[in-house]
């Protein structure tokens, strides 16, 4: 009687193999260089894992005491107050360096007064937190870009974008809220024509070596009456009406408002900055 030989196909193993769970303990370090991740060693983690609660447990530096709405500030008090209702003292003609020109009005706002020409502060800054509060006319006037718009710049060169746009389309990357022809916000979140609206930025300024090259973009996130609409978004460059973005060296800036130069109207009011 001749050998039986019995065949298995190969489908049927394959199909067992599948069937098996592979136990992988998550704690356990996995070699990654197969499956294309980036390891990422913390150095402050690097030794033996403590054993108790206090070995993750640190006590310095210590923060400072903030009190977040100083009575007499109206703002942080850490915070350097660039507009308080009661003059224009901080700001400067971005054309001239000669005194600010624009309106200050008895509600303690102040208005772009038309073809005056943008300002800025007197004072410098790098990475900042900034507050603004503005609106646009009750009184609608223009369309599209000739409507309520102005615009915040930050190092007197990236531009967050303001504008009236209720009821009023226009390129994405140019409408309220918009790192201006760069970024498009995630949102619209205005208040009805003619109401304030608040700005919360947080700017980190770019980096540049020696050679004047850029080594680090900067960074902007933006909330709109506390809707996030800029997270943490990249700043290619300057942000032009026309042309690609550039990135000329800079250090610390001034902040800049801008006239937009047809009758926008549009007011601001309780400005200030922390520093970061």
């Amino acid at each position: 009687m001749g050998m039986k030989y019995i065949y298995i196909p190969l489908v049927l193993l394959l199909i067992v193999a599948c069937k098996e769970k592979v136990k992988v303990d998550p704690l356990e370090p996995r070699d990654t260089t197969q499956i294309g991740e980036e390891i990422i060693v913390h150095e402050e983690y690097a030794g033996p894992e403590p054993t108790t609660p206090e070995g993750t447990e640190f006590y310095k530096p210590v923060p400072p005491v903030v009190n977040p709405n100083d009575p007499v500030k109206k703002a942080p008090s850490d915070a350097i107050v660039l507009f308080n209702g009661d003059n224009l003292d901080n700001w400067i003609s971005s054309k001239d360096s000669t005194a600010a020109k624009w309106m200050v009005n008895k509600d303690g706002s102040m208005t772009v007064s038309n073809k005056t020409g943008d300002i800025q502060t007197v004072q410098n800054f790098g990475s900042i937190q900034l507050h603004l509060e503005w609106k646009s006319p009750e009184e609608v006037q223009g369309e599209n870009q000739s409507r309520g718009n102005s615009g915040v710049f930050l190092n007197g060169l990236y531009e967050v974008q303001i504008l009236d746009n209720n009821n009023n389309d226009t390129y994405v990357n140019g409408q309220v809220a918009s790192i201006y022809k760069q970024h498009v916000p995630l949102a619209k979140a205005s208040v009805p024509t003619g109401e304030w609206n608040t700005y919360d930025i947080i700017y980190h300024a770019p980096e540049f070596n020696d050679e004047g090259g850029k080594i680090k973009s900067g960074t902007i996130t933006v909330l709109h009456n506390g809707v996030l609409v800029q997270d943490h978004v990249e700043i290619k460059g300057t942000t032009p009406y026309i042309g690609w973005p550039k990135n000329p060296a800079h250090g610390k800036g001034p902040l800049k408002l801008q006239d937009h130069g047809d009758n926008s109207r549009v007011s601001y009011r309780n400005i200030w900055v922390r520093e970061l």
